[in-house]
């Protein structure tokens, strides 16, 4: 893609929709770093009926070591790979106590020191909570990226590298939220739904699905 039809492409995500968030329900920033950490290898659907009574209950750091990691696996047990995030968040709860006074730092840096998360987790923290432009590159984002030629990578890491570079203002707070919308309802990983794409005369991707397969609409 060349730069006005990336300023294009994302002027067009804009124009559908202004304000795009992430579809993880939290209240706080401790209950989204909680959320987001759980949604590793899982979908926000799920995380979010397994956190709904879970955060009607906790909202902090100390509340969720009252709880008790039995307690916080009963809840989230429908989750996969349950058990080792319950003890990361447990772990994580303590660490935010301990050096930060129970508060969500603001740096990827200290973020990234809490069990349980990584770049991807602290980039979606620092976006969502404290308005930072930052891009979590999720498998949506990634296949996004190298399938319309917005952002080729073979890696998470190398993907990031290209947007911070290619993503022009005023799209950058938002466009990891628009990137991944577009990549689970309508980029999709089996069959790209290309007939009703709205950028798809600027995608470089070339096996473009144009024509509604038989029994979709």
């Amino acid at each position: 893609m060349t730069k006005d039809q990336i300023f294009e492409f994302f002027r067009r995500l804009a124009e559908d929709n202004p304000e795009p968030e992430t579809e993880l329900e939290y209240g706080n920033a401790y209950q989204l770093t909680v959320a987001v950490a759980l949604s590793a290898q899982a979908t926000d659907v799920g995380v979010n009926k397994a956190t709904r009574a879970l955060f009607a209950k906790v909202e902090t750091p100390q509340q969720m070591l009252d709880l008790g990691l039995d307690g916080l696996i009963d809840h989230i047990k429908t989750i996969g790979l349950f058990n080792s995030k319950a003890k990361n968040v447990i772990a994580l709860s303590q660490l935010l106590i301990e050096e930060y006074g129970g508060e969500v730092p603001d740096t990827r840096e200290d973020l990234v020191r809490l069990p349980g998360v990584g770049r991807k987790t602290a980039n979606v923290v620092l976006n969502c909570w404290f308005k930072q432009e930052t891009f979590a590159v999720d498998t949506h984002i990634l296949r996004v990226g190298n399938r319309t030629g917005l952002a080729k990578g073979k890696t998470p890491e190398a993907v990031e590298a290209k947007l911070e570079k290619r993503v022009p203002q005023p799209f950058r707070l938002h466009a990891h939220h628009w990137l991944i919308l577009h990549g689970r309802y309508v980029c999709k990983a089996r069959t790209p739904e290309c007939w009703r794409c709205g950028q798809v005369d600027l995608c470089s991707f070339r096996k473009k699905v144009t024509e509604v397969p038989k029994g979709r609409a």
